[in-house]
């Protein structure tokens, strides 16, 4: 049976009378936001980062902090903030228990009620959400380019950003649907921000195995330099799920948002956002969501044993990879040869090939994926 949202309910902050609030636009204080933000506020609105409202208030965001969990002991791993400008707030007359317009690049995006407006300390940030204070790290990074106070309160959503991939978005009351429809009572998610090689099949359909559904889920958003681009992702595993996986057992769908690197906490994020969509399971890989050498390979799973009321199930695999001997996909536990006989699926020698036009060997990537990464110009993020 599918899991209940997290929190207990599938949170809808979408304002369907937009034809009433038009006039009161124009005289609403307006704060510019980025891309980023933006699509967050959808996650919030279409319940997708249920059981959030809008972005947090401190009690919140410093029990995440703390003990990652919100305020009312619910699981919860990543702030989800909107950073401002103190300075610029008071050149607006913007203050708490203020209504003021959410806007992207001239579109009205979002209606935000502020609730409280607060002091954040961002090595403090850093240190508790990333583990590391380091500038180098993508997440500490950003995090020392936010502004200097931190604004809380509920989100209506009045219109989306555009959406390239809108052929592949499913909102979570959605995907609730299709799965009910498709007869799927257990459902795994699966996160990532690559195109498919053999090691991904090998851990889905390992999965799959136990389940009767398989989400397949891909980050399209912001990520950093060197990841595949959102759109051969996409098309790659459209080509495998076309060759091979038996139809109505696998569903393609986006998440969009920016990947953190957060490492064991953006696992439970992850988790927590799939458990919203409708999935019992979750796979959890080694270094799920890491990045350089910040995280422990098998940290992300570890965490998972803090969290017996997480509502979703983790799924974890170790060490996999193609066995000469055994002709196939295997791990360590069923597996006894080693050395030459053992190929592991490197996602850096699959890269460095496809970068030189090669077609990566059979026992790494299925070679009709191969092709529809190399029909693209560039297929890696610069």
């Amino acid at each position: 049976m599918l899991p209940k949202p997290h929190g207990g309910t599938l949170i809808n902050r979408v304002l369907h009378e937009k034809e009433r609030i038009l006039d009161s636009l124009r005289e609403m204080p307006n704060l510019e936001i980025s891309k980023d933000v933006a699509v967050d506020i959808e996650n919030i609105a279409y319940g997708a980062f249920s059981p959030l409202q809008g972005f947090m208030c401190q009690n919140d965001y410093l029990s995440v902090l703390d003990s990652m969990r919100l305020e009312d002991d619910t699981p919860w791993t990543i702030p989800v903030v909107l950073d401002g400008l103190r300075e610029k707030l008071k050149e607006n007359e913007i203050k708490e228990g203020d209504a003021v317009l959410l806007s992207h690049e001239g579109v009205s995006i979002a209606l935000l009620n502020i609730e409280e407006i607060f002091d954040y300390n961002k090595k403090d940030h850093a240190d508790k959400v990333f583990q590391t204070t380091d500038a180098t790290h993508p997440g500490v990074r950003k995090t020392y380019q936010m502004g200097d106070v931190l604004i809380g309160g509920d989100i209506e959503l009045i219109n989306g950003i555009p959406n390239p991939f809108e052929q592949y978005t499913l909102r979570p009351i959605e995907t609730r649907i299709l799965f009910k429809e498709l007869g799927w009572r257990t459902v795994v998610g699966f996160q990532t921000r690559n195109a498919p090689h053999l090691g991904h099949e090998y851990v889905q359909k390992t999965a799959l195995t136990f389940v009767d559904g398989l989400f397949i889920n891909p980050v399209i958003g912001r990520k950093k330099r060197g990841d595949f681009r959102d759109e051969v992702i996409l098309k790659a595993y459209e080509e495998l799920i076309r060759n091979y996986y038996l139809k109505d057992r696998a569903v393609l769908a986006i998440l969009r948002t920016e990947m953190r690197y957060a490492g064991p906490k953006e696992a439970i994020f992850h988790a927590i956002v799939r458990k919203n969509f409708g999935c019992t399971h979750f796979i959890v890989g080694r270094d799920h969501a890491g990045v350089g050498n910040y995280y422990q390979p098998y940290e992300a799973q570890e965490i998972f044993s803090e969290f017996p009321d997480l509502g979703i199930t983790p799924v974890f695999f170790k060490e996999f990879y193609y066995c000469k001997k055994c002709y196939g996909y295997v791990n360590e536990r069923i597996c006894p040869h080693e050395g030459e006989d053992i190929i592991p699926p490197s996602g850096t020698k699959i890269r460095k090939m496809l970068t030189n036009g090669k077609i990566p060997p059979k026992e790494m990537m299925r070679p009709e994926v191969a092709e529809i990464i190399l029909n693209f110009d560039n297929p890696f993020i610069e």
